[in-house]
């Protein structure tokens, strides 16, 4: 880790230590209702598609920015509570690739809350993943919030379990991008009813905090952007006065607002996909809230790539994107509108160059 980006995550953590710090205790109070619930922060690190070449040797530079994001979490000042993997460890989600991604996250100092990614699915359909890491779908409840995990990357029955003569097969399909062949994600109906049960017994004022890797509203089916049964699950959500979806997959900033539900897409550490409506150059539904990361420079493999320190007060999430080799970006609620918004680039006339993507 480079020495100036360690000085920044140390000043960023400091001056936001200093702001609490500074807060009289019963602004605190008053933002959460007394008593209910206190600010934290944790680390969210996603997508690093390690790949196996053969035997031990592994695709370095993925390799590399795993490692990177686990050093940087780890030197945080002060310490997250706890830290969110979001899914595609792996990239054919072989055990090797689990296994080998798993020991350099065993290097976190803090517990980790795992997500899986179709990466990670659908060579086994997810049965390494839960002997090996951690169950598929479950909720836990944090200083005041609850968190719901959904395993959001799945899909009908008939392409999962007929379409394909072999379990690689299947797993090279699910692995492209652009594949008209491929098949969309869902929750689907059992997942859904666990879902509505779980809720079931959470209070309407306690914020909601749901973590998937597919990003549960619609965006570009060609390259499953997408979650079928989306509006199914928002629905569920409804009932919630303070709602955040945070998701992986996409690999770029996103943020939106639908209803009572707030979203933000993670960063991965991997590699940068560019926006479906540059690239594709097919109309998609990039919610317009969003202000584009940077076009990534291909002379810098980890420009656009990176990971995410999560602060919630009063059950509102703030994102802050530690981009690699490139500015950083916070996201958080304006005070104004009551939507997602960027600090620095969300007013149009603030924007760069490198903001317009065509």
């Amino acid at each position: 880790m480079s020495s100036e980006v360690s000085r920044r995550i140390f000043l960023q953590q400091l001056g936001a230590a200093a702001a609490v710090t500074a807060l009289p205790l019963s602004l605190v109070e008053i933002a959460w209702g007394a008593g209910k619930g206190e600010s934290f922060t944790f680390a969210y690190i996603s997508d690093p598609h390690i790949t196996q070449i053969k035997g031990t040797e592994f695709v370095d530079n993925f390799d590399k920015g795993l490692a990177k994001a686990v050093l940087e979490v780890n030197f945080m000042f002060p310490q997250p509570d706890f830290v969110v993997f979001g899914g595609d460890l792996a990239q054919l989600g072989k055990p090797e690739e689990l296994d080998h991604g798993m020991e350099m996250l065993s290097k976190l100092t803090l517990p980790v809350r795992y997500v899986i990614g179709e990466h990670d699915y659908y060579l086994d359909l997810g049965k390494y993943w839960e002997e090996k890491i951690s169950k598929l779908n479950y909720s836990f409840d944090h200083k005041g919030v609850h968190f719901v995990v959904l395993n959001s990357i799945l899909t009908d029955d008939d392409w999962t379990h007929k379409r394909w003569p072999t379990a690689a097969e299947r797993m090279q399909q699910m692995a492209r991008l652009d594949n008209p062949d491929g098949s969309p994600f869902m929750v689907k109906e059992a997942q859904r009813n666990w879902l509505k049960a779980d809720l079931a017994k959470i209070d309407k004022k306690t914020p909601i905090v749901v973590m998937s890797h597919s990003p549960l509203y619609k965006i570009y089916k060609g390259w499953n952007f997408w979650t079928d049964d989306a509006e199914e699950v928002q629905a569920l959500l409804q009932p919630f006065q303070q709602v955040t979806v945070l998701h992986g997959h996409v690999h770029q900033i996103l943020y939106n607002q639908i209803g009572n539900i707030t979203f933000h897409a993670m960063m991965s550490t991997a590699w940068p996909w560019p926006y479906p409506h540059s690239f594709a150059g097919k109309p998609s539904m990039v919610p317009k809230l969003t202000v584009p990361m940077n076009r990534a420079d291909p002379f810098h493999e980890r420009d656009a790539t990176g990971w995410s320190a999560i602060d919630l007060a009063s059950g509102k999430v703030t994102n802050r994107l530690e981009l690699w080799e490139n500015t950083p970006r916070t996201v958080a609620e304006d005070e104004k509108t009551g939507l997602p918004a960027d600090s620095q680039y969300q007013d149009p006339a603030k924007r760069i160059p490198p903001q317009d993507h065509y």
